[in-house]
């Protein structure tokens, strides 16, 4: 019994500077967890500031062992949420393809997850939004457009101007992105509502024709209708003196845009998801 007693505590109670550096598939340790707490509180992060999140949980639980590779120590928490039906997921901004990282629930939509911050009127208006911004050439919905329906929200009555307070609540926790009076999805509700949308629109709903993801903003062809994110435009034209439609092989009359290139970053861990992005009307 003693030596069972002392295998328990020895289980328990590992050296804090090893816990980090555990590299067992299926085991959750002080840094994982903490890791974990603080990205459910930002909801989605760029990839420079989750990895300057990893490091800051290692250095607070004192671990000296080297920082595990992001990629396994992402898989590695992953695959402790899977039972749960939520996953950290990696995506990118639509407008230039920073990478970024936001915790998502897999069992439920989008929209039920966040009936516990907004109330009924509130999520409907929500919907409302979404519905506008699915049905758009460009990916954005007009503040006019959206507040013209508040008349018809479920739940409670709301005036135009707490409608707008609701809006911008939405851009402050990150699901939607406002532009010059204009609303678009954030990363975050992408990441997070695809799979929700694409079963929810299924007639309206646009494909990225280079990595199948959904799009919201991006450029189309003039003769055959596909459509590319931004940031897959950029890549599969990155050296084409004379761009084609990669379906129908005529000319792409847009213009190239630039992405984020990380070899050209200049200022470690600051952030683009707070600033709205450059409205597209490349469609």
């Amino acid at each position: 019994m003693e030596e069972g007693r002392a295998e328990r505590r020895r289980r328990t109670e590992a050296p804090r500077c090893t816990q980090g550096g555990a590299r067992r598939a299926g085991v959750m340790t002080d840094v994982h967890r903490r890791f974990l707490q603080l990205l459910m509180t930002h909801g989605v992060l760029e990839e420079q500031a989750v990895r300057h999140l990893q490091k800051h949980c290692y250095n607070v639980h004192d671990c000296t062992a080297a920082v595990e590779d992001l990629e396994d120590f992402i898989n590695n928490i992953n695959s402790v949420l899977e039972s749960l039906y939520i996953e950290i997921k990696k995506g990118a901004t639509e407008d230039d393809g920073r990478p970024v990282y936001a915790l998502v629930n897999l069992a439920t939509t989008s929209v039920s997850k966040m009936s516990s911050d907004f109330a009924e009127n509130e999520l409907d208006l929500f919907r409302k939004a979404l519905d506008l911004i699915i049905d758009s050439e460009t990916g954005f919905a007009s503040s006019t457009n959206i507040l013209n329906l508040v008349d018809q929200l479920k739940g409670k009555k709301m005036r135009k101007k707490e409608a707008e307070q609701v809006l911008q609540k939405f851009v402050q926790d990150k699901w939607l992105i406002e532009k010059e009076g204009e609303f678009t999805l954030h990363s975050r509700a992408i990441l997070e509502m695809e799979q929700y949308i694409r079963e929810t629109y299924p007639d309206a709903v646009k494909i990225c024709n280079i990595c199948h993801s959904l799009l919201i903003q991006g450029q189309s062809c003039e003769t055959c209708g596909i459509r590319m994110h931004l940031p897959c435009v950029a890549k599969y034209f990155r050296s084409s003196p004379e761009p084609r439609c990669p379906h129908c092989n005529d000319y792409w009359p847009h213009e190239i845009p630039e992405v984020f290139n990380p070899d050209k970053e200049q200022e470690a861990g600051t952030s683009k998801l707070n600033k709205k992005p450059l409205r597209s009307r490349q469609h």
